[in-house]
Order: structure tokens, then sequence, then C-alpha cells
């Protein structure tokens, strides 16, 4: 059965402090996207606009479905393979990370890849059902039966995700196929969404009568009307069979980060055809920087050395390339080595999770951001502080330093409680 999508993307900075969109969406007639940016200062927004523009150009094309699922996950490892050539070039960069949930369309089937803790939703038949696990700390105690479901919506931890893209070559993200059917409603949010706004309320609304931009909005507007302070972004997309007529959307929508750093903007004329249209936009995103200068071809040539200094040269040179390869050697053994070690220090004000070790080897940072929590270092008692800003915490594995977070959480609380009650700590 032939199946089409009708869809709608919005979003919204929230009610925080946040001074830009780190959010980014798009919508098309084959490819549904959400990134749920994260790093601060320009990083967020950058990682999820990178990432939106490296699967745009899979909207408008015919796959099988499992080719659309191998086409997908492609994708996502030449998305997150660019965060980490954008970290390289701009040490600014470092840390930051995005969630993802992408859907492809094959025919009547859904190629879908998610990472992270934002989240797909499916209405099939008036059921409303979550369609992703999120990759967090939180759905780890529940999965361990630690915390039920009631407490899992109201955990001050449920914003400690597990896996993200961030560059590293292990951020697989989770990829199934699932059958699409006529009727079919499918909602991707971030978390400003459900981190504010009841189940059962996003289940309301999202069962309910309306066009998906109608939805949309409305989706927006309870978010914002909790008091939501993180952006908050939605897609919603309806499944249209062949009896329900065209279905009358076929213009991409981009909206959030990816729309800020003009994505969609094509320099030709306008694209008729969404796969046009999804062509252009990556053309614009990965369009290389304009050059300073045209290279001169005049130049002039090198002179030609004597026959005794240039063996001289060569041999030199050969030995040195010698050294560097054997220093290359040690130093990627003893690289991996160092980043099997965790450490906790702060980051922009927030006690952090480090992949690594504090120390560097000259030009070469042996550490990256792996986690920033949400516990702010000058709220730790003053010994807690001081164990932060000496980084002597210390972890052999990512579980331990996750434990430490919370230990540090915990000294948190008691000493606001102590403060409370007019003692010091």
């Amino acid at each position: 059965m032939s199946i089409s999508l009708r869809y709608a993307a919005r979003t919204d900075i929230g009610l925080g402090s946040k001074s830009r969109n780190e959010d980014s969406g798009y919508a098309g007639p084959d490819l549904l996207v959400l990134a749920d940016g994260m790093g601060g200062h320009a990083a967020g927004d950058m990682a999820s606009s990178t990432v939106v523009s490296e699967l745009i150009s899979l909207d408008g094309e015919s796959y099988g479905s499992d080719e659309a699922l191998r086409r997908l996950a492609t994708a996502v490892h030449n998305a997150n393979a660019r965060l980490r050539d954008e970290m390289d070039e701009d040490p600014e960069l470092e840390g930051m990370g995005t969630t993802l949930i992408a859907f492809l369309r094959s025919g009547n089937m859904l190629a879908l890849a998610n990472i992270g803790d934002s989240r797909a939703y499916l209405v099939r038949d008036g059921v409303f059902s979550q369609i992703t696990k999120d990759h967090s700390f939180v759905q780890t105690l529940l999965d361990d039966g630690r915390i039920t479901a009631q407490e899992a919506e109201h955990h001050p931890q449920r914003s400690l995700v597990t896996r993200v893209l961030t560059g590293r070559e292990d951020d697989e993200p989770d990829l199934s196929l699932r059958e699409a059917k006529p009727g079919d409603r499918l909602l991707l949010c971030s978390d400003g969404l459900p981190d504010y706004v009841a189940g059962s309320t996003i289940e309301e609304i999202i069962t309910g009568d309306g066009t998906p931009a109608q939805i949309a909005d409305a989706l927006i507007a309870i978010a914002l009307k909790a008091a939501t302070r993180d952006n908050v972004t939605v897609v919603v997309a309806d499944v249209m069979g062949e009896s329900d007529g065209p279905s009358n959307t076929t213009t991409p929508q981009i909206v959030g980060a990816a729309a800020a750093h003009d994505i969609g903007a094509d320099e030709q004329d306008e694209p008729t055809s969404p796969a046009a249209k999804a062509a252009a936009l990556s053309r614009a995103a990965n369009a290389p920087a304009p050059s300073d200068g045209d290279e001169d071809d005049d130049a002039a040539p090198m002179l030609a050395e004597e026959g005794p200094r240039r063996f001289t040269w060569l041999k030199r040179t050969l030995v040195a390339l010698l050294v560097l390869a054997v220093l290359a050697v040690i130093g990627v053994f003893g690289y991996a080595a160092t980043q099997r070690q965790y450490y906790i220090a702060q980051h922009k004000g927030k006690v952090t999770i480090y992949q690594g070790i504090s120390q560097n080897l000259g030009p070469i940072r042996l550490h990256s951001v792996n986690t920033v929590s949400d516990v702010w270092v000058d709220d730790l008692p003053s010994y807690d502080r001081s164990k932060v800003s000496s980084k002597s915490m210390t972890a052999g594995d990512r579980e331990a330093a996750i434990g430490i977070v919370e230990n540090l959480r915990s000294d948190m609380v008691a000493c606001q409680a102590q403060v409370a009650d007019g003692s010091s700590c």
C-alpha cells in the first residue's frame, strides 16, 4: 500500500536562560529529523544543525527498506564524524554533542535511528505509545527497578544522558525498521516537552483532532504554559493512505538552529522537487568557506639543490619521519589507555565528567568533556568544591564517574538543608 506523510515542525527557545535555540528539526516528504544539541557557547546549536545538514540529502530519494536503514546508519555515522572534524578545527566546540531521532520512509516502512533522550511517540488506532527508549541515567535506574515510572518523570537527574552523538567512534544509535499504516500519527520531541508536560497531557493533545500543524502548535503552547525552561521542538507527521488523497505537504520545513544557520538557503534557482530541495539544503550546509584569494599560478619555481646537500636533506628527513612514526605508534597506544579513565572537574560552572586524564601532552589534549551535569559547583560544600577544583576525583569507568556525581549531588542537597536550618556547611 502506498503511503505519504503530512507533517509540521515547530520550535521555541523556551522560558529559561538560553540565549539561542540548540534544537534543530526537519520534516520532509520522506524524512523526519529532530536533534537536541548540548555543549554551550554556540556548540549545542552547531552540533544539532551539523547533524541535520548531513541527513537531509536522504529526503526525496527512493530506497528499498533494508537499503534505507543502511543509508540512514551511514548518514548518522558521517554526521558524527563531522562533529569530530568541527571540534578538531575549533577547540571552543570541544565537548559538544546532540541527541538524534530520524525516520526515513521507504514505501510503507520507516527506518528509525535514535540516540539520546529525545523521544518518538506513535498513535495507532487511538493507542498512544513511546517507540524510542531514552539513553539516560534515569532510564537505567528505571530498567533496574530502582525507581518507578512516576519517580522517573520528576527525578532531578533526568537530564543526564548516557549516549549522544559526540564525535567519538563508539557513538552508535539504536536502529530499527517499522511498518507505517495509514492513520498513524508520529511525534518527535526534544526533552523540553516531556520534562515539563505530563505524559497524559501530551497524549490528550496528540490523539486529538487537528492537522499536524495544529497539533504541533498546541504542543509548543502547552510546554510554554508549563514554563519549560529548555528549548522545546516537535515534529508531527500523519501517515496518509491512497484513499486519503495527496498529502498536500511537499515543502521541507526546517526549524531551530538548523534554520538559524541558513541550512535551507539556496544560492541558485528555487528547487521544485523534494529531492532537489533536500539536495540544495545539503549543498548549503556543506558549502566550503570562500577563499581569501586565488592561488598564485605564476609563483616562481623552487631552485634545484646541489647533489650532496639534497642527499643530506633527504637522509635527515627519512630519519625524522622514522622517529615520528615510532612516536606516533607509542602515542596511539598511550592515548587509548588514557581514554579509558574518567575524572570529575568543572565545565562552565557545572560538575562535569571528563574522559581521559587532566594533563596535556604538549599541544595534545588528553581529555574531553563527556557529560555535563546540572549540579552547579558553587552549590557544593567547600570540601567538595575543592576536590572538584583539584580534579582529584577519578574513576575507572563512566558508571563509577556517574556515581561520584550522584554523591556530590547528595552532599549538595544535605548542605542546602543545613543552610536552610541556619547552619553552615
